[in-house]
């Protein structure tokens, strides 16, 4: 069983897609636990804002396979096989860490959206401040700590899990 991090987004149906991708990624491991859900604006592009979690599974599943699977859900809750990076979407799933994996390409392992979107480092130190992040030596909390956010960011009052 391999501890694996991934990042959850919606700006589409927020609440119903983000519902649904924790359910369906209950069934790829156990142990499951949820960030809390923030809300944010997008980068990049103008939009209605997303709803951003992080979900911690440990699943049996290699990495490609997860991979794989979390495109499949994607594209299952409608996501365009051709989406582009700044856009509005339905579901956005990303693997931010996989065990003690670290890798410079397909898929970068940790992801490099750990260190740029307090969408994705906040759910992060509500999991797990003090995790190390593999192959950067730091903790959650330490990358926190330092990070300069620009980024509007609130909670949202709404159970997910």
């Amino acid at each position: 069983m391999t501890t694996a991090y991934i990042s959850l987004g919606s700006n589409i149906e927020r609440e119903y897609h983000i519902r649904a991708a924790i359910r369906e990624l209950k069934r790829l491991g156990n142990e499951c636990r949820v960030s809390p859900l923030y809300e944010a604006e997008p980068v990049g592009f103008h939009g209605p804002n997303f709803y951003n979690c992080v979900v911690v599974i440990k699943t049996p599943l290699s990495l490609s396979m997860l991979q794989q699977t979390l495109k499949q859900l994607e594209l299952k809750y409608g996501r365009a096989p051709d989406a582009r990076k700044h856009q509005d979407r339905t579901l956005d799933l990303d693997i931010l860490l996989f065990g003690d994996e670290v890798r410079p390409t397909g898929p970068v392992l940790p992801r490099s959206d750990l260190f740029k979107f307090a969408f994705v480092l906040l759910p992060m130190m509500a999991l797990s401040p003090d995790l190390v992040i593999p192959g950067d030596g730091r903790t959650i909390a330490q990358v926190w700590h330092g990070f300069e956010n620009s980024q509007a960011l609130w909670p949202v009052e709404c159970a997910v899990s």
